[in-house]
């Protein structure tokens, strides 16, 4: 198999925006990261294991977060190919908490397709999200381009990535559970930086900064540039899920309103709006039919709550890209990942 040095060098014309990039390489970094699934010492294993986690991984989107990890050991003048195991111990873990995240969720779509514990079973699709997370370490420490101290403190990274996504992901379902309508912004904002900022962009950047031999002052400034980021896109994908259009319907169109999800949207109407009862009553109803959940969104339009949120997430890149053009030195990589930020927030446009 080619390696993403080969597969870099084999595009005529680089791509100049983040979009282009994902479009021009999520195919062939799906497959260096599939390459990591091994396979079964029984037929059965094959069945009932690796061959749906595989086929779920295939289904497997932009790729964003291995590809942000090779622009970001680039960027700092490194081999991007000692970057692939990270890369792929990261997309595994995504994978794994989009199973146990669906499972959770009692989620029926994923990506197009019925989500895999609607498929499999709810005990086989724990065990292939368990086997998913055991793929985020394990790739790193059998990686012979990688030395010793690297990896330790690569598999360092991941192991505080994962605990951080699990505190957050703590908050976000004990929230809905027990019925918690006293959240406010500041609280969904520690929420979503660790459900979703650290694994979704600042890890991938600071660990592809750490292997590509970046400075202590550039692995800070891609890692904070990632939580910013990381930070807005969890508020687009809240956004996209409320008033998108053609990319929701890849997924349960308005079910984060039927889970009573508290999104940045949520708590600033629960702030300021006078349907705060109605919005309540909505958000614990576990409703489906789309006029009602309509009519939650108009709740949070009236409020501002949808123009807060998206104004949020537009002031933290604008202000997180002008950060990272002054700490990391200018590179067709750098400008890649300053195109990330608007790609983050431009989704819903």
């Amino acid at each position: 198999m080619e390696n993403i040095n080969e597969i870099i060098a084999a595009v005529e014309e680089p791509p100049r925006t983040f979009q282009e990039y994902l479009s021009c390489y999520a195919g062939q970094v799906g497959a260096l990261v599939n390459a990591y699934i091994p396979q079964g010492t029984h037929p059965d294993m094959d069945r009932y294991l690796y061959g749906p986690l595989a086929a779920y991984s295939q289904n497997g989107g932009k790729r964003h977060r291995p590809l942000i990890c090779f622009a970001a050991c680039r960027a700092v003048g490194g081999d991007m190919a000692q970057a692939t195991s990270a890369a792929a111990a990261i997309e595994h873990f995504h994978t794994a908490a989009l199973i146990h995240d669906d499972i959770a969720d009692e989620a029926e779509l994923r990506r197009g397709e019925p989500c895999l514990h609607l498929v499999e079973g709810v005990g086989l699709a724990i065990n292939m999200g368990d086997l998913a997370l055991s793929l985020v370490n394990g790739t790193v420490m059998n990686d012979p381009l990688l030395d010793d101290a690297t990896k330790v403190r690569v598999v360092t990274e991941l192991v505080n990535m994962t605990r951080r996504t699990i505190e957050g992901q703590a908050l976000d379902i004990g929230w809905a559970r027990d019925g918690r309508y006293d959240i406010t912004p500041e609280d969904y904002l520690v929420m979503a930086t660790h459900k979703t900022a650290h694994y979704s962009g600042a890890v991938p950047l600071a660990i592809g900064a750490i292997i590509g031999g970046g400075s202590e002052a550039e692995i800070e400034a891609l890692r904070n540039y990632g939580l910013d980021t990381g930070l807005a896109f969890q508020i687009q994908d809240d956004l996209l899920n409320l008033v998108g259009d053609e990319e929701s319907t890849q997924k349960d169109f308005r079910n984060d309103i039927t889970e009573g999800k508290r999104t940045l949207m949520v708590v600033h109407a629960l702030q300021r709006s006078e349907a705060r009862d109605r919005l309540i009553e909505i958000l614990s109803s576990k409703e489906k039919d789309p006029a009602v959940l309509s009519e939650a969104v108009d709740i949070m339009e009236a409020s501002g709550s949808i123009d807060y949120a998206r104004n949020y997430a537009e002031n933290l890149t604008s202000i997180a890209k002008n950060r990272l053009i002054d700490m990391v030195q200018p590179s067709d990589s750098r400008d890649l990942l300053v195109s990330m930020a608007d790609w983050f927030v431009k989704r819903l446009r």
